[in-house]
C-alpha cells in the first residue's frame, strides 16, 4: 500500500477502482451470487499485487504501467465477467488479450533490462535478444492462459473458451470414404444437437477459433512492444512511449530509506 501512496495519480485510480469493486461486492452479496463475490475478492487481491511486487523485488513501476495494470484487472474481472462485457461487446476479449500480450512483453522485457544493468552479472543480452526474450515471455504466458481456460472448460464446464459461429468447415473426419480426403461444407445455415436445431445461423465452433484469435492478438501485442523495446534499449531513448511502461530498480536513496530502521 505504501508503494501506491507514493504516486498520487496511481493512488487515486486504485482508490476509485477499489471503491467500485466494493460496491459491486455488496450488490453481489445481496443477490446471493457467491461466484461473483469470489471474483470481487479476487479482484481486490490482484489490485495489490503490483505494490507487493515492487516492495519484494525493489523495483519501481512507472505510474502509467501501474494504472494500466489496475484498469486491466478491473476490465477483465468486473466488467468482463460480472457485467458480461465479453458477451455484450464482441471485441472486449480481443482488446484485453492484445493488451495482455503488450503488458506481458513489458514484464519480460523489464526482467532482462534490469538484470542487464546489474554490474555483478557476467553477461548482458543485446537489444535484439532482450526483445526476443520479451516476446517469448509474453507468448508463453498467453499459451499458459489458454491451457488454464481449456482446463476450466474440461473440468468445471465454465465455457471460458467462448463459442464462435462459423459458416464453413473442412473436415477429413466427415469423409464418407475414410480416405483422409478433406470434405468442405459451405454455407451452413443451422446446427442440431441431439436432434434439436439450435437457434444459431451457422456452425457452432466450441473454442478453437476463440483460442486462436486470442493467441494471434497476443502475438500482435507482444510484437509491438518487443519492437519498441528493441529501439528503446538500443538508443536509450528517454522520449520513447514505452519508458512509462518499463519498471526501474529502486534508486540507492530509496532503497536506503526503506532499509533504515524506524526510530
Amino acid at each position: 500500500m505504501f508503494e501506491l501512496k507514493e504516486n498520487r495519480s496511481t493512488f487515486l485510480v486504485y482508490t476509485g477502482l477499489r471503491f467500485l469493486v466494493l460496491c459491486v461486492l455488496i450488490m453481489q452479496i445481496f443477490n446471493q451470487n457467491y461466484q461473483n463475490v469470489f471474483l470481487c475478492l479476487l479482484t481486490l487481491g490482484l489490485m495489490i499485487v503490483p505494490s507487493i511486487i515492487q516492495a519484494a523485488f525493489k523495483v519501481e513501476f512507472p505510474s502509467p504501467l501501474e494504472i494500466v495494470i489496475l484498469v486491466f484487472i478491473f476490465a477483465a474481472e468486473i466488467l468482463g465477467e460480472i457485467s458480461a462485457f465479453y458477451i455484450k461487446f464482441p471485441y472486449w476479449d480481443t482488446v484485453l488479450h492484445t493488451l495482455n500480450g503488450f503488458l506481458c512483453a513489458a514484464v519480460g522485457f523489464s526482467l532482462v533490462d534490469i538484470m542487464n544493468r546489474q554490474k555483478r552479472l557476467l553477461f548482458e543480452l543485446s537489444p535484439l535478444f532482450t526483445a526476443i526474450v520479451a516476446f517469448c515471455f509474453s507468448m508463453t504466458i498467453g499459451v499458459l492462459w489458454e491451457f488454464f481456460e481449456f482446463g476450466m472448460d474440461c473440468f468445471f464446464s465454465l465455457d471460458m473458451q467462448k463459442d464462435t459461429v462459423i459458416y464453413e468447415i473442412s473436415s477429413t473426419f466427415l469423409d464418407p470414404l475414410k480416405d483422409n480426403n478433406t470434405l468442405i461444407i459451405k454455407d451452413i445455415q443451422n446446427v442440431a444437437v441431439n436432434g434439436e436445431v439450435l437457434d444459431v445461423s451457422g456452425y457452432l465452433d466450441v473454442g478453437l477459433y476463440d483460442t486462436m484469435y486470442d493467441l494471434i492478438v497476443n502475438f500482435i501485442g507482444a510484437t509491438v512492444f518487443s519492437v519498441m523495446g528493441y529501439f528503446y534499449i538500443k538508443y536509450r531513448d528517454t522520449k520513447s512511449l514505452i519508458k512509462g511502461l518499463v519498471p526501474e530498480p529502486w534508486s540507492k536513496e530509496k532503497a536506503a530509506g526503506r532499509n533504515k530502521p524506524e526510530e
